[in-house]
């Protein structure tokens, strides 16, 4: 096939509405993803959420103006995120919110867009997201963490059935919402522990006169809002006889 010709197969498939799975997908697809959250396999599934962290620093840094340098993504799940311009102001304040609450409005948005029968173009999305990314990369390792999703990614949308390609856009959906409280409860402990001065929320709370206690309990407030929400959405477009928005 010719580039042309697959990037037409492409924006087709992505661009086709499909009609909602069985209830049976949609919660064991849940059920699933809880499994990782709360199970060892954590630790490898974190960088998941790390990839979306960094992601919704570097798309802030971009929306309010700031210079974007690189992304860093290491394999103790951290990262960094280097973008130049004010150190203070709202558009800081921003950048540095992004991350927690990053994965977890990532979710509602994929949330939303399953809601529409756009399983399939979520897949693609998410591609198209990480090629962006992998611009902005600095290390080996975040090299590979995002060739490694990508790769996955493109191989479900473009060999899998419809069937499975339904399937993992719900997987990945409900692991972004499930997952993105713990990394803020990680973090807490990790303040407590006297660990993660230089964290996003110290860091707001420099940039602000609310304490870093202040931006966890709201990094949770949302996280934890995306989930009920994206859950509704995600359960109420499966059941024909629930409103909807």
């Amino acid at each position: 096939m010719s580039p042309v010709s697959i990037l037409s197969e492409i924006w087709s498939r992505a661009t086709e509405p499909l009609p909602p799975p069985e209830q049976w997908v949609v919660w064991t697809t849940a059920a699933v993803a809880l499994v990782v959250v709360l199970s060892p396999t954590w630790r490898v599934a974190r960088h998941v959420v790390t990839i979306a962290h960094e992601g919704a620093h570097a798309l802030l840094a971009l929306l309010t103006g700031r210079r974007l340098s690189g992304i860093r993504l290491h394999s103790d799940t951290s990262g960094l995120t280097v973008s130049y311009g004010k150190p203070r102001g709202f558009g800081m304040v921003l950048t540095a919110f992004a991350g927690y609450t990053g994965p977890g409005l990532v979710g509602l948005g994929a949330a939303f867009m399953l809601r529409q029968g756009y399983g399939v173009g979520l897949l693609w999305l998410l591609i198209l997201v990480l090629a962006l990314m992998l611009i902005q990369i600095r290390n080996w390792f975040g090299l590979l963490s995002i060739l490694v999703s990508a790769a996955a990614l493109v191989a479900i949308s473009w060999f899998a059935s419809t069937q499975w390609q339904t399937a993992a856009a719900y997987l990945v959906t409900w692991f972004l919402l499930l997952a993105a409280p713990r990394p803020v409860i990680e973090l807490q402990a990790s303040r407590r522990a006297g660990q993660a001065r230089n964290s996003d929320a110290d860091m707001l709370a420099r940039l602000t006169p609310l304490p870093g206690l202040f931006w966890v309990c709201t990094f949770f407030v949302v996280t934890v809002g995306a989930l009920v929400l994206g859950s509704w959405w995600i359960g109420a477009w499966s059941i024909e006889d629930l409103p909807r928005f």
